[in-house]
């Protein structure tokens, strides 16, 4: 025995020396190399607002922001805007995809060309079609009640337009995120059963599709919201003031202004995909079926599986029937 036990040591710790993971010094060497990729123009960034030359270390370019004029104004018109095109973006893509899925797979494909088509036409193609649209239109109904919507659309507190033009910039990454979470749920088992129960077709949205879709939800909004954030080129040829036009405007009297209220809009923008991210995680990882739990239980000793509670206790055994004693010869 003892000879066998020291011939199998050396294999044994064979095994172990090649299960051991190898350090792979390349890894970090090429995120070390993105992460200056990445932060170098940022902290580029964050010195200039900072250091003024001849006098040193200052903060006016951040503490002057709340006051700047027209601030306030665009950035307000700027998440207003947002608001209403996520609402506008989901209201047409959620059922549009529900109804694909419980119709014939070949629409699919249709709605798919449809929502990537903006990806293909370049914005400065489509503001061009709306400028022209908005030019004729007056002139042409004038004496109509469209008329008046036209000019409605193009009201400067709120303009419509904009909603329009920004809900078909975002089709493709709403159509994108919904698309992977109704993958993942199906769709019409969920909804034949909610309308065997007596539910409607908009209840049928509303209380099972819906809340099946919630990441894939979020990650819309929060995509829309950084697309409208940032868009720039749809409302300064229109001539609207939304906040990425208005960095832009800052930016000749007030460089350093315009490069911090930057980053601080991309601080935001990161920290809005940090919680989203946690968000999504958390609620992945909170889906732990029970007997896993019971699993551990059981495994941390008897009196663990006792504190878990029923849940976690084992299943009695069925009782098995005694054995027939066995007759002792000369005693039957």
């Amino acid at each position: 025995m003892a000879a066998l036990t020291t011939a199998a040591s050396p294999a044994s710790t064979a095994t172990v020396k090649a299960a051991r993971p190898r350090p792979r010094y390349w890894r970090g060497a090429v995120l070390a190399v993105a992460g200056l990729y990445f932060v170098t123009p940022l902290l580029s960034s964050f010195v200039f607002t900072v250091h003024v030359p001849n006098q040193g270390l200052t903060f006016e370019a951040y503490s002057g922001i709340l006051s700047a004029d027209g601030f306030t104004e665009s950035l307000f018109l700027s998440l207003s805007l947002a608001a209403a095109t996520i609402a506008l973006a989901l209201l047409l893509v959620v059922p549009a995809l529900v109804a694909v899925r419980l119709g014939p797979p070949r629409l699919r494909a249709v709605v798919e060309i449809v929502c990537m088509m903006p990806l293909v036409v370049p914005p400065i193609a489509l503001v061009t079609g709306i400028a022209t649209v908005l030019r004729w239109g007056p002139d042409h109904f004038s004496r109509t009640p469209l008329y008046q919507t036209f000019l409605a659309v193009q009201n400067e507190s709120f303009p419509v337009v904009l909603v329009l033009a920004y809900t078909v910039l975002a089709l493709p990454f709403v159509h994108r995120s919904l698309d992977a979470g109704l993958r993942a749920v199906d769709v019409p088992t969920l909804v034949e059963a909610a309308r065997n129960c007596g539910a409607s077709r908009s209840q049928v949205i509303v209380s099972v599709i819906l809340p099946n879709l919630r990441s894939s939800l979020a990650g819309a909004s929060f995509l829309t919201l950084a697309l409208v954030l940032g868009e720039y080129t749809v409302a300064s040829l229109l001539g609207f003031r939304p906040f990425a036009v208005w960095i832009v405007t800052v930016s000749g009297a007030e460089a350093r202004m315009s490069v911090a209220v930057s980053l601080l809009s991309l601080l935001i923008t990161w920290v809005l995909l940090l919680v989203l991210s946690r968000a999504g995680t958390g609620s992945s990882a909170a889906a732990v079926p029970a007997a896993g739990a019971s699993g551990a239980a059981l495994a941390a000793g008897p009196s663990a599986a006792a504190a878990a509670g029923p849940a976690a206790a084992p299943a009695a055994p069925a009782s098995v029937p005694a054995a027939a004693p066995t007759p002792v010869p000369g005693k039957e």
